[in-house]
């Protein structure tokens, strides 16, 4: 929002901060298109097939048919701004839709009319809501052979645990659908064939009476989830519109239920509908609780904002910011609080995905992007330097595979350097490394895609020829037994100071039923003051060092519960530092004596095969030592569901093409950790 001589800008409640998430190929890149055009945008339709979509702008999105990097992009409607992030759908990116959610209000989850809920799809949805983010459903591709609304809301009951509020009734079935009853009105919209606007009429007559069934369904569920509603519910017997709609809005932003509506992206069908609930139902920056109670979103607070994307451009280096409070002018110098430094804003931009333009100023709710910042990193806080505030980061997810990359040419291999260090600060669940026994550079990332992506840009961005290993997964250590009343004493002279410290610890692996977050617990039992508080402190501090290698491989250790029972001190020797020393090499000695299990990571495949090949597919994944869990059957393919070891997934879509005369599909997500050789279980 731009000022004006001495004009206070304020926060517009007219302002939406959403973002579109979904499994890979339910529809978001062509609905995100959709909004851009029917807002007036853009003049002319992107397709994902055509590689001409505004949001999937990276020759690497365009060529392989997905989105990569979380794109930011406006538009007006009704009044309203809306900003927009459309997220990648794929597992490999998930730490772009996790940096996004981070910083936005509210959000549309676009669900495929034949499949529903999918195992990304559910994944994203986790991630929304532990950020708390308010959400809408989208039932997408209703046209298709097969799409049903009815079974995709069941879905989203049974697989997410939601209490989900159709809002809409299909008119026409698959390749007949063209409309939906807006059934809080009980008014029809229908669309011509070959694009247009729609027309809005009465409910046809033949769809009167399940319209007035759904609509009662309807307020029964409002009512018995709002109180203003069953208060008018139990008086009238049914919910005036008025009512309706704003009952559906709190319960939207409560997250007590979430508003279904459907339609066709693809064939512009049910886009104008959602963009009017988007401005009805989810949240502007006003309406959400405040970052802290003294940071409110105005902007005469304090400046308060979050990095959450680092970006290289041909014309610099530009940092994506969501403004909380305050406001933020070209010229200013703030604190990154994380870092600790100051930095100067140059620009700042609004962003139109690979466009941008200038503005004068941001404010609270602004989402936008600032040139000028050296070393603010994804994640840093940005505040005001005389009101110092640190906003929890962003968490970025850990590797599970790695590929050690050399140039081709040596005289190439600081430029190397250079450019990998410049891919992990634009993408922080990238990880550079270099193997202590081979002397290797080893990349870490979340996928195989992932991996292949970021070498790809590697070359394109630094003009580099290199030369990629074949990939290694991520092992982790976990103890294999207890060990009770381990002591170590260390102690340490050496002229000045002494160090004396002296500990007792029981080590035990964690139960599979125990709360696992973090996968390490410690804690302390030792009475009458033998060890002291600080150096309690001292000594966990000393063992989740030692966390870091553990005796089978040098691999991180996991599923550790650690008890200090007992210890000593010395009067003048004893520090902070000396327990800190004991507790990491009382760990390593207790995992040496114990010894320990080498685990591997996990995936959980969907597998969607023609019912000719299921046998053959199956055949493959047991040959993976794959564990398959589920199989259904739908409209002449299989979906087979299994758990299959993560390293045994390298090169597994071409081999599937290959045995499925190119029909065969799969997706993959995170399962967990197992004893390496079982193949099965979660760790």
């Amino acid at each position: 929002m731009r000022t004006s001589g001495t004009a206070r800008p304020t926060v517009d409640s007219a302002v939406r901060n959403l973002g579109i998430l979904a499994h890979v190929d339910a529809g978001k890149t062509t609905l995100t298109e959709r909004f851009l055009f029917l807002t007036g945008a853009v003049h002319k339709r992107g397709e994902v097939h055509d590689g001409t979509t505004v949001t999937d702008f990276d020759p690497q999105e365009r060529a392989r048919g997905i989105t990569i990097s979380a794109a930011a992009v406006s538009c007006d409607w009704a009044g309203h701004r809306l900003n927009l992030i459309d997220t990648p759908g794929h597992v490999d990116f998930s730490d772009e839709v996790e940096r996004a959610l981070r910083v936005l209000d509210g959000a549309v989850a676009v669900f495929d009319g034949v499949a529903g809920v999918e195992p990304q799809s559910e994944s994203v949805w986790r991630q929304a809501d532990r950020h708390g983010v308010p959400r809408l459903a989208f039932v997408n591709k209703l046209d298709r052979a097969g799409a049903d609304l009815d079974t995709a809301v069941d879905s989203l009951r049974t697989r997410l645990g939601t209490v989900p509020l159709p809002v809409q009734l299909p008119i026409g079935r698959e390749s007949g659908f063209r409309g939906v009853v807006d059934l809080v009105r009980l008014r029809a919209y229908e669309w011509p064939d070959g694009g247009g606007p729609y027309t809005e009429g009465p409910v046809p007559e033949e769809l009167r009476e399940e319209a007035a069934r759904r609509r009662r369904r309807l307020t029964e569920t409002v009512a018995e989830l709002h109180p203003a509603a069953l208060e008018e519910y139990c008086e009238h017997g049914t919910l005036g519109e008025a009512t309706l709609a704003a009952a559906l809005r709190e319960l939207t932003l409560s997250g007590a239920g979430v508003v279904v509506l459907c339609g066709s992206a693809y064939r512009d069908r049910g886009i104008e509908p959602l963009l009017d609930a988007v401005v009805a139902y989810l949240p502007a920056p006003a309406d959400l609780p405040p970052v802290r109670e003294d940071r409110p979103a105005d902007p005469a607070a304090p400046l308060t904002a979050l990095a959450f994307k680092v970006a290289g451009t041909p014309t610099g280096r530009l940092t994506y910011l969501r403004v909380y409070a305050g406001t933020l002018r070209k010229g200013d110098t703030v604190l990154d609080t994380t870092a600790g430094r100051t930095e100067r804003i140059a620009r700042i931009l609004r962003v139109q995905a690979d466009r941008t333009s200038e503005a004068d100023a941001a404010v609270a709710g602004d989402i936008v992007a600032v040139v000028g910042p050296k070393t603010v990193r994804a994640g840093a806080t940005l505040c005001a330097p005389d009101a110092p505030l640190l906003l929890e980061p962003p968490v970025a997810a850990d590797p599970v595979v790695s590929v050690a990359v050399e140039a081709r040419r040596g005289t190439d291999t600081e430029r190397l350097a250079t450019g990998l260090a410049r891919l992990a600060e634009e993408d922080p669940s990238l990880v550079v490394r270099t193997d202590p026994e081979s002397g290797q550079t080893l990349l870490s990332g979340l996928g195989e895609l992932h991996l292949e992506v970021a070498v790809e840009r590697l070359r394109r961005a630094q003009g580099l020829e290199v030369t990629v290993g074949r990939p290694r997964v991520a092992y982790r250590e976990t103890p294999a037994g207890s060990v009770t009343g381990l002591v170590h004493r260390h102690v340490k002279q050496d002229g000045g100071a002494g160090q004396f410290a002296q500990v007792v610890l029981d080590v035990e692996p964690l139960e599979d039923s125990e709360d696992r977050e973090g996968e390490f617990v410690f804690r302390s039992t030792v009475t009458g003051g033998r060890v002291p508080q600080e150096y309690v402190r001292a000594v966990e501090a000393g063992c989740r060092d030692a966390l870091a290698e553990g005796p089978l491989g040098g691999h991180p250790v996991t599923g550790v519960r650690v008890t200090l029972t007992d210890g000593a001190t010395h009067v003048k020797d004893s520090s902070e530092l000396a327990f800190r020393a004991a507790g990491r090499f009382a760990l390593r000695e207790a995992l040496r004596t114990g010894g320990t299990v080498l685990l591997e990571p996990l995936a959980e495949v969907t597998v969607t095969v023609p019912e000719a090949a299921v046998g053959t597919v199956l055949g493959d994944l047991s040959a993976r030592r794959g564990r398959v869990t589920d199989s259904t059957a739908r409209g002449g393919t299989a979906v087979l569901t299994a758990t299959v070891p993560l390293a045994e997934l390298f090169g597994y879509a071409s081999r599937l093409r290959g045995r499925t005369q190119g029909r065969g599909a799969f997706t993959s997500r995170p399962a967990g950790y197992a004893p390496a050789g079982q193949g099965q279980g979660q760790g």
